[in-house]
């Protein structure tokens, strides 16, 4: 009965301070109209508005990200995009017009993001408005019968009922309680941090959320591959791929430009951790701005490029070997070195040549193994990913390439409709393969290429000091807790003043009775019997 009894002024007491979220009780007698327009939009407000949507939309928001982590994005890997349409252009196309590859920046994640910065906004802000009048109200006055509170202690002490007071009051202040001193009690409140740091941990989710969306809206972001010995200069036209935000000036970028002079990866050789990746260095010659002094840097993983606000990430690599063909009469109708994209952990990568100079049109597919190996399994295939003994494993097709047809083709890709296929060839450094008609083609050496990524997010401050706050909020909200304490006097037989203490904790797991018995021993000796305390556990009082 006790419990039920709490339990109805607790529901009382928030209906009260407009924090319940029970619904308001009909009376039978009225009858029930329909809501109306104006109805339906208040009902759909406070539905998005409740915390119990913010948190489904902070779920949703966790479901939609995981297409992230399943394909390859075109802000961190846009060679994996390029291959995976490549591989498969039927489903690629489909993901990619559900915007699979570029998750974050999709339509949909999009109005799930907006969602739940409203939904937050329309929950924490007048949450937070309440308390901030909270905490300049009084505490809660006593309840007329302390003893049925969880804690309670009853003393008796000669001094007056002014002194008691007095003396518990100041007791309080020193231990940084809030108090209110009535006529015949005093009332204690302390742990209002703990809702505090609710609602700061609360308020810093919507300013990350709001830092987040200033990145994407005012920021871009860019991928290009360097080949060693090759530049990059800051412009649009030299990115692979470049996403900016709606609210970005492409005027704005730097005008730097850098040339990427050596690529460094070192793997573990032995042992169970053979082939993992240990070092990746890129040293490059910076100009940050047209006729500056350039000047040498390094960049290696986490350890980015930074230009006036802009980075440069070093995000992947991989090898170009140097193709050159020459026709049947000599004359030299294509070198350069060709992007190869990697395939497995020892870097078996694929690569295409297309030579629409020759005659007829020549198209080369192969295979560029760091460390070549061959067996009637796997076929070739390279078992390290350092260049300990590189072949290209080579096969060479005539005919037409489809490169007048107007339609747009694959750099990764070789349409082999109409053509005819010669023959295969594996190279090491330094040989040639003679074609049937007189065309040679050959393998002089291999360069390395670097993978970057350049970005530019003017709410990265924003979000760094928003998740400092969230943490610090969430700290607050787990270990203070909220708990109050009442003190009230009453004169007992020959002269003396009992007084009692009694204390409720607002908080699960916690206790307010070394508090209570702090101050009960300071204001008297325990009275000769002891009071029975009530039902423990409850979280309001009567009143």
């Amino acid at each position: 009965m006790s419990d039920q009894v709490d339990d109805a002024v607790r529901d009382a007491d928030d209906t009260r301070s407009g924090l319940s979220t029970a619904p308001a009780e009909v009376d039978s007698s009225t009858t029930v109209v329909g809501l109306g327009v104006l109805g339906w939009v208040r009902w759909g407000w406070r539905t998005l508005t409740s915390m119990r949507t913010a948190l489904v939309l902070l779920f949703l928001l966790a479901v939609a990200s995981v297409p992230g982590s399943v394909f390859p994005q075109r802000g961190t890997d846009p060679i994996k995009v390029t291959q995976y349409l490549a591989d498969d252009p039927t489903k690629g196309e489909i993901l990619d017009r559900l915007g699979m590859f570029d998750v974050f920046a999709s339509p949909w994640f999009a109005a799930i993001y907006l969602l739940l910065f409203i939904s937050l906004a329309g929950c924490v802000i007048p949450r937070s408005l309440q308390h901030w009048k909270a905490m300049r109200s009084r505490p809660p006055a006593a309840p007329r019968n302390l003893s049925r509170l969880p804690e309670h202690r009853r003393v008796e002490t000669d001094a007056e009922a002014s002194e008691v007071l007095a003396s518990a009051a100041a007791l309080l202040r020193g231990k940084r309680w809030r108090v209110d001193v009535a006529d015949d009690s005093v009332a204690a409140e302390k742990g209002y941090s703990r809702e505090t740091g609710n609602l700061v941990f609360h308020l810093a989710l919507l300013v990350l959320l709001l830092g987040v969306a200033l990145g994407s809206l005012g920021g871009f972001r860019g991928n290009v591959v360097v080949r060693e010995g090759s530049s990059f200069a800051n412009t649009l036209s030299q990115f692979d791929s470049f996403a900016p935000g709606r609210g970005f000036d492409p005027e704005s970028l730097q005008p730097f430009s850098f040339t990427l002079d050596d690529f460094t990866a070192q793997f573990e050789r032995g042992g169970p951790q053979s082939g993992a990746p240990r070092q990746f260095v890129a040293d490059v010659t910076v100009v940050s701005e047209p006729g500056a002094v350039p000047e040498k840097a390094r960049i290696e993983v986490n350890a980015p490029l930074v230009i006036g606000g802009e980075k440069v990430f070093l995000v992947g690599h991989g090898y170009a070997p140097t193709i050159t063909v020459t026709d049947k009469d000599g004359e030299i109708v294509f070198r350069d070195s060709v992007v190869c994209l990697p395939q497995d952990g020892n870097f078996s990568s694929t690569c295409v040549v297309k030579v629409p100079d020759a005659s007829p049109q020549l198209g080369l597919t192969g295979f560029f193994l760091p460390t070549a190996a061959v067996d009637d399994i796997r076929g070739p295939h390279s078992t390290f990913p350092a260049t300990d003994d590189p072949a290209v494993f080579l096969s060479a097709w005539e005919g037409d390439l489809g490169l007048d047809s107007g339609r747009p083709q694959s750099v990764f890709k070789l349409e082999t409709t109409n053509m005819t296929r010669l023959g295969i060839e594996a190279l090491r450094p330094g040989e040639t393969w003679t074609l049937e008609d007189g065309t040679t083609v050959s393998f002089d050496g291999y360069v390395q290429f670097a993978s970057f990524a350049i970005a530019q997010d003017p709410g990265k401050e924003i979000a760094l000091v928003a998740s400092i706050a969230a943490m610090t909020g969430l700290a607050l909200s787990l270990l203070v807790r909220r708990r109050r304490v009442w003190v009230r006097v009453a004169s007992g037989a020959s002269g003396i003043t009992v007084v009692d203490v009694a204390g409720l904790t607002r908080s699960e797991h916690a206790s307010v009775a070394d508090e209570v018995d702090e101050v009960a021993s300071a204001l008297g000796s325990p009275a000769g019997a002891s009071t029975a305390q009530g039902s423990t556990g409850a979280e309001g009082a009567p009143e």
